[in-house]
């Protein structure tokens, strides 16, 4: 269970299992940090796609280790119309493989991974990517999906 940011600017906390015992299925994505050029780009292209993702059956969430506060201010700038979850400790990160080594500018660090899992309603992982492109990834998710 994790705190979420919901469109309507609401707090509450979000559930996969509860999500699944409705039978929804489930984009859930993985971003570094709100408000910087390349996870708003990726946050605006799924808000951008929703009607897309929806008739897919598919409802989106997105999950990084920033504090509510700044997930409200993510939420309000960029007029995000799906959930934004906080996961400070990185727990769910690490359940998802979402946080690990990565090479950026040549270098090896230790950091989120911009991860992304279609998940059906019955809660089994359809599809899993790992170190995504910001830009295009949604497009691509689509004709996957499909």
């Amino acid at each position: 269970m994790l705190p979420a940011v919901n469109p309507d600017g609401s707090e509450s906390e979000i559930t996969l299992s509860k999500l699944t015992a409705q039978g929804k299925s489930v984009i859930l994505y993985f971003y570094p940090a709100a408000m910087t050029p390349g996870c708003t780009t990726e946050a605006c292209d799924f808000r951008d796609n929703m009607a897309r993702l929806s008739t897919l059956g598919y409802t989106v969430l997105g999950v990084s280790k920033d504090p509510v506060a700044k997930l409200q201010k993510f939420r309000e700038r960029d007029h995000l119309s799906f959930p934004l979850l906080s996961d400070p400790d990185l727990t769910v990160h690490k359940l998802y493989a979402a946080y690990g080594e990565k090479k950026l500018y040549g270098k090896t660090h230790v950091g989120v991974l911009r991860s992304t899992f279609a998940i059906d309603a019955n809660g089994t992982i359809e599809l899993a990517r790992y170190n995504v492109r910001a830009k295009g990834h949604v497009e691509s998710l689509l004709k996957k999906l499909a």
